[in-house]
């Protein structure tokens, strides 16, 4: 052990240039900076907070002001709490369920860390703060940061402080924080991007909340020409105001309000007791197996969940019917799009910035751009309770919550709304794109080469030329058909690709368990036989088969085969009355697009079974010939029943299913009348379905007869 020989213990000292460091690694930018000195008015129950800039682009000449009519600071506060580095001054309040909350509005205080004052370090050296509580003298604090350099110790750095009589704050409280000789020279753009941060931090959608924030630019004209959220409200197509609790959405409420020169379309509002919604309220979310997971926030500390925002249409034919500045609306669009958060009114940065897609907006949109919302068509809002939401914790350096479970949950969540929102506004964009959309034309192609033909015959006399042409529009024709009925064989065989690659990897390890655990050959050979079967089966769905008269039964019992694992899986009972008939069981189809749509329809059945959990959940399947000229495949099921019109869901990207392609549906459409059949949509007692499956989704495949 060395001995101290001095007789003083050696003491931790804090250098004076800790100051810079902090200041700079701490904060992240002069917006921030502003944000932290805003979220301290906050605190103090300010009503309003007001920022002032004069002359930014002259650091010496320029400065910034803060001005907040909150409850101020006396002498002690002002020369203790605010002077100490890192105090618990606020955390203390915190702990202490008697001062947790501001006196007057009962806030949850936001400052625990004692970083905030370094935000008035990150934007100049002349600091001077003047400040009074109700009843006190004011307080004023003088600080030169530029002596950092000539203190060796924080401890050495001079400060001023002094007490005088009201001058500022005559007729009640609050803290006006002024900043000179600024570090940095503003540009233009900086200012715009800081007085678009600041105004950011007002929610658009409260108008009634007790704390605002303003930005106010002196001695120049930057600011001219920023468009505000009041000058676009306007365009809406589209609004949203959803509560989530739980499990659940516990209310909803969709508008869609076309403007006055929409003369065609008629406004229509959402609601919760509405069956597209009520029937989907219980939040769920897909894993990597394609299995359906709640989402439950009680598992966290996260409260009830308000989310509100409204959404645009940037099509130039729309924009036409109303907009005058389309720039400026595209401009505000492309800069303040997004999805942003607020805890207690307070924004919560930097969600809803300009490139941080923190709800994946971009990446859904990849596979159905025409049904996603994207980040630069909605403007929208999430509001926690700070005092039910511990545990969404926010990061030291201000940017964000770090990303626990908690959080996660969360962005599950807001997406299931986001999609049942987009699952609502696909049949209003669907209206306003036939009306005033671009036109539609007939079936290319075909159409086309049929007129041609004709025109063909007319014009050639020739016989000889007229044979030729004929024969290579034929064979146009011939290869046309070759690539459509390809596209959709892989199209069907895609929806189904990660149904088959999981139930294969499946047995695969199962039968390795198998062979580990040396169970008998037979038993082994058993299931070897089963997978080889698995896998012939689909393969069904990507073989070329001919259109010709075929049997029904195989083919359903093949679809049953291919899905029967998915039933088991969810513990979905078969109602086979189609095992039960021996004639009227030929129809004219091809194996391949048949079984793509049976499957297609039963892969539904399954997951809205899943979905809505009947007591004994199950698939009735049966082959009718009730329909003249047609044979039919009936699948029927004791689920929710459709929650779109149907005339609805046979569309390109319209679903109601949390995270549905909505291409399903609309393919098999597709198959159908490829076939020359059709895929109907029954009225209950249409077929011989029985009484307990009314209530649910029936569906023909009507075939025609061999």
């Amino acid at each position: 052990m060395i001995e101290n020989t001095k007789g003083d213990m050696p003491k931790m000292r804090t250098r004076a240039r800790i100051i810079n460091q902090l200041g700079q690694q701490l904060i992240k930018s002069e917006s921030i900076a502003l944000l932290e000195l805003v979220k301290n008015s906050y605190d103090a129950d300010a009503t309003k907070c007001t920022i002032d800039m004069y002359s930014p682009d002259l650091p010496e000449k320029g400065k910034i002001v803060v001005k907040d009519n909150g409850e101020g600071m006396d002498y002690e506060t002002l020369s203790t709490a605010w002077l100490e580095i890192g105090t618990s001054y606020k955390e203390d309040l915190l702990s202490n369920t008697a001062t947790a909350r501001s006196p007057k509005y009962k806030r949850r205080r936001l400052g625990e860390k004692g970083i905030g004052r370094f935000g008035v370090h990150r934007l100049g050296t002349l600091i001077e703060i003047v400040s009074r509580k109700k009843a006190s003298k004011e307080c004023i604090l003088k600080i030169d940061w530029s002596t950092i350099k000539k203190s060796k110790y924080v401890e050495e750095i001079p400060i001023e402080i002094s007490q005088r009589e009201p001058i500022l704050f005559k007729q009640g409280s609050g803290t006006c924080i002024t900043i000179r000789d600024l570090l940095v020279p503003w540009s233009r753009r900086m200012t715009r991007d800081c007085a678009r941060a600041i105004t950011a931090l007002n929610s658009p959608f409260d108008q009634e909340e007790s704390f605002r924030a303003a930005f106010n630019l002196h001695e120049l004209d930057w600011l001219e020409g920023i468009v505000k959220f009041e000058d676009i409200e306007e365009y809406k197509l589209f609004s949203f105001d959803v509560t989530i609790r739980g499990n659940d959405i516990t209310d909803f409420k969709y508008a869609f309000t076309p403007w006055k020169t929409m003369k065609k379309l008629a406004s229509r509002v959402v609601t919760i007791k509405d069956k597209e919604i009520s029937k989907l309220t219980r939040m769920v979310y897909g894993d990597e197996d394609r299995k359906e997971k709640d989402i439950n926030l009680d598992n966290y500390k996260i409260g009830t969940i308000v989310f509100k925002g409204i959404i645009f249409d940037r099509d130039a034919r729309v924009l036409n019917l109303g907009v005058q500045d389309k720039k400026g609306l595209k401009e505000y669009l492309d800069q303040n799009g997004g999805v942003r958060v607020f805890r207690d009114n307070i924004r919560v940065l930097d969600y809803g910035e300009p490139g941080n897609d923190w709800l994946d907006l971009s990446g859904r949109r990849i596979n159905i751009p025409t049904r996603r919302i994207s980040n630069n068509i909605i403007i929208a809002a999430i509001y926690f309770d700070r005092s039910q939401s511990n545990d969404l914790i926010e990061k030291a350096n201000r940017e964000g919550f770090l990303e626990n479970d908690a959080f996660l949950e969360v962005v599950r969540a807001i997406r299931f709304v986001i999609d049942r929102i987009e699952a609502v506004r696909m049949r209003d964009k669907g209206l306003l794109r036939l009306h005033y959309g671009a036109q539609k034309v007939s079936e290319p192609v075909r159409g086309t080469i049929t007129e041609l033909k004709a025109v063909v015959i007319k014009s050639i006399a020739n016989k000889s030329e007229l044979l030729k042409i004929t024969q290579y529009l034929d064979r146009i024709e011939s290869e046309y058909d070759s690539i459509v009925d390809t596209l959709m064989r892989s199209a069907g065989a895609g929806l189904n690709l990660v149904i088959v690659i999981h139930q294969i990897e499946k047995v695969i390890k199962e039968i390795r368990g198998m062979l580990q655990h040396h169970a008998s050959p037979d038993l082994i050979e058993e299931r070897v036989k089963s997978l080889a079967g698995l896998v012939e089966g689909y393969s069904i769905l990507i073989k070329r088969s001919d259109k010709k008269v075929r049997n029904l039964k195989g083919l359903v019992e093949q679809g049953v085969f291919n899905t029967s694992f998915r039933f088991e899986a969810h513990n979905i009972k078969l109602d086979a009355a189609f095992r039960n008939k021996s004639r009227n069981l030929d129809a004219v189809l091809s194996t391949n697009h048949a079984l793509n749509a049976l499957m297609n329809v039963i892969d539904n059945s399954i997951w809205w079974l899943g979905y809505s959990r009947p007591k004994e959940p199950t698939i009735y399947i049966d082959i009718s010939g009730e329909l003249e000229g047609y044979v039919s495949i009936v699948i029927a099921d004791n689920g929710p029943g459709f929650t779109l019109p149907t005339s609805e869901i046979i569309k390109p990207w319209v679903t109601n299913k949390p995270g549905g392609s909505g291409i399903g549906l609309h393919l098999t459409d597709q198959i159908m009348q490829s076939l020359g059949g059709a895929l109907l949509f029954p009225d209950p007692g249409d077929y011989s379905v029985p009484k307990k499956y009314w209530k649910g989704a029936i569906t023909v495949l009507a075939f025609r007869k061999g």
